[in-house]
């Protein structure tokens, strides 16, 4: 009885251990990301903490919460396009926020975290943590996305 519980032990370790950091994201055609340690070297650590821990940065500090330039905010990580200038608006959050997103850019994710049940959104490419989506924004969509200014990064309109 003694061994079979510790080759049952032995046996959950080593899966334990094959399912950690080497999952492969597919970034372009020509890149592929296999490990956490990549978005380490390419990262600050705010944006780290942002995308790849599902942290939060304060309202009214990040670079884009006030920003009025027309363009395409991209994912930091990844460059995916997710939201466009024309549809971000004032939200008085302290958060860049959007009514909507650029076509397959965004995914949404239940998130049970900190006692309470939202919805999260991540980069559909990379799956970088972006924000939350809450259902208090303006119409067309009703949408607001409360997006990380560390999470994104900003395109002049070409």
């Amino acid at each position: 009885m003694r061994n079979q519980l510790f080759l049952l032990f032995i046996l959950f370790v080593v899966s334990a251990c094959g399912q950690s950091e080497n999952r492969t994201i597919k970034i372009t055609d020509s890149t592929a990301i296999t490990s956490d340690e990549y978005w380490v070297d390419s990262l600050t650590a705010e944006q780290y903490h942002i995308l790849r821990e599902q942290g939060t940065e304060r309202p009214f500090t990040g670079e884009y919460w006030n920003h009025k330039e027309t363009g395409t905010f991209v994912c930091r990580a990844c460059k995916l396009p997710l939201f466009k200038s024309s549809t971000k608006f004032k939200s008085g959050t302290g958060w860049p926020s959007f009514f909507d997103h650029v076509d397959d850019g965004v995914e949404i994710q239940q998130d049970n975290s900190h006692g309470m049940s939202r919805n999260e959104i991540h980069c559909a490419r990379c799956k970088g943590h972006l924000g939350h989506i809450f259902e208090d924004g303006p119409q067309p969509t009703g949408n607001r996305y409360c997006v990380n200014s560390a999470s994104i990064l900003f395109r002049d309109k070409e």
